[in-house]
């Protein structure tokens, strides 16, 4: 047994194995020069989150989704180096707006510089994933786009909240389906086409992209209460710093809802309080990782990554599609 990519998957073919580290090894060095530039500060700014690694689920996704056509098509590591630059830009801004102090385990790019910078340089990552786009096809660019689009969308209805009378649970799935599933879809999606894989193949794994996605991101959302900076890169309950509502809290709100028991309602209204305050803060995190609602959480998790490992079902047996089912234990496994 060997190790490859995030949460150290696991790959039992040798041959698969040396595909997928060639292709990983071949996207570091396309990430690489997609953020150099010939004024130095924009390419230390720019290969600041690059350099601090970070697990390439999607680059990982791409490669694992090419073994269904051919793995050493032109068009394979390019996509992956769109989707993962795509991906980091949007770090860039999210750090803006979340006022985050660390990501990846490193000064956050906007402590570093200022928020200006930050943004302007997710700007610049966004231009040069259009650019490397340009030579995939206009196919390419449209799928690019259109995952974008849900991807901006998504962060708008975060940030929006739900309208009245909608289940704020459901808002909040449909948030990250657009967050986090478009650009993890797509790059099921990317893997699949650019090695020429039937279409029936490119479906499949972009619909397990979008359910892996999802799962992805609500393990995140626990892994965000429950560990601390050491474990996720970056600092622990910020967005219950913020006031973002992820799904931990939004199921202990609907518990007060159901139960309305007073433990309940004096966490809720703990978390609803200013928690730039250090020692409340503190106090909230360690409620709420004791909690039930934690606990629903992670169930909500393993319900997600179940139904993508259920997509797979149509594609033929062989290591990618194991290795596929592998990353949904994997994602479960990091939500603890």
């Amino acid at each position: 047994m060997t190790v490859v990519g995030p949460f150290g998957l696991s790959v039992r073919d040798q041959a698969l194995e040396a595909d997928v580290q060639a292709g990983l090894a071949a996207v570091e060095g396309g990430l690489i020069e997609a953020t150099k530039s010939e004024v130095p500060f924009i390419t230390e700014a720019a290969q600041h989150l690059v350099r601090a690694g970070g697990k390439r689920f999607r680059p990982l996704l791409v490669m694992l989704a090419a073994q269904f056509g051919d793995p050493y098509a032109p068009g394979v590591v390019p996509s992956a180096v769109v989707v993962e630059l795509t991906h980091l830009a949007t770090l860039y801004h999210d750090d803006v707006m979340d006022e985050a102090d660390v990501r990846r385990g490193v000064p956050s790019a906007n402590t570093r510089w200022g928020n200006s910078v930050a943004v302007l340089t997710g700007d610049f990552l966004f231009a040069r994933a259009s650019h490397i786009l340009a030579d995939l096809g206009p196919e390419a660019v449209r799928i690019q786009a259109e995952a974008f689009e849900r991807l901006v969308t998504g962060q708008i209805l975060e940030t929006a909240g739900p309208r009245d009378g909608r289940d704020p649970i459901d808002h909040y799935l449909d948030v990250i389906g657009g967050k986090t599933g478009s650009l993890i879809a797509v790059s099921g999606r990317f893997g699949a086409m650019m090695s020429g894989a039937d279409e029936t193949v490119v479906d499949v794994l972009t619909q397990y992209g979008e359910r892996l996605g999802v799962a992805f991101q609500l393990a995140d959302d626990v892994l965000d209460i429950a560990s601390d900076s050491h474990e996720s890169g970056k600092t622990p309950g910020t967005d219950l710093r913020e006031g973002i509502p992820t799904l931990p809290v939004l199921r202990l709100r609907e518990r007060v809802e159901r139960l309305g028991l007073a433990e309940d309602i004096a966490l809720s209204e703990l978390l609803d309080s200013d928690l730039t305050d250090d020692a409340r803060h503190a106090e909230a995190l360690s409620l709420l990782r004791a909690h039930p609602a934690l606990e629903q959480a992670r169930r909500d998790t393993v319900r997600y990554a179940e139904e993508a490992r259920s997509t797979l079902a149509p594609l033929p047996e062989c290591g990618a599609k194991a290795a596929l089912v592998e990353l949904c234990d994997a994602v479960v496994h990091r939500a603890g």
